[in-house]
């Protein structure tokens, strides 16, 4: 099971937000949506240690830095994994 969140942020806050969703821990997949249209799309993996997701997805956050110092606001949606139905054998 899984299910998704939506924030909408400024460009100056958008790498520190999903720096802290990351650190969150049980989050699929991030997305990065502006003007209605979907941007880039971060697979993480699930069951990894966030400080091990942090420095993987280090390339990536700094290509959201380049793109959130050229807008003023996006939204990123979330999807996070259900961890209660996770292992139902």
């Amino acid at each position: 099971m899984s299910s998704n969140n939506r924030f909408t942020v400024s460009g100056s806050d958008l790498v520190d937000k999903v720096k802290q969703l990351i650190h969150q821990g049980s989050i699929r997949r991030v997305r990065l949506i502006h003007g209605g249209r979907p941007l880039i799309d971060i697979p993480l993996t699930i069951g990894a240690p966030a400080a091990a997701v942090t420095v993987l997805a280090a390339p990536v956050l700094a290509a959201l830095a380049a793109f959130a110092a050229l807008v003023t606001e996006c939204t990123i949606e979330v999807e996070r994994v259900d961890e209660s139905g996770q292992n139902k054998n």
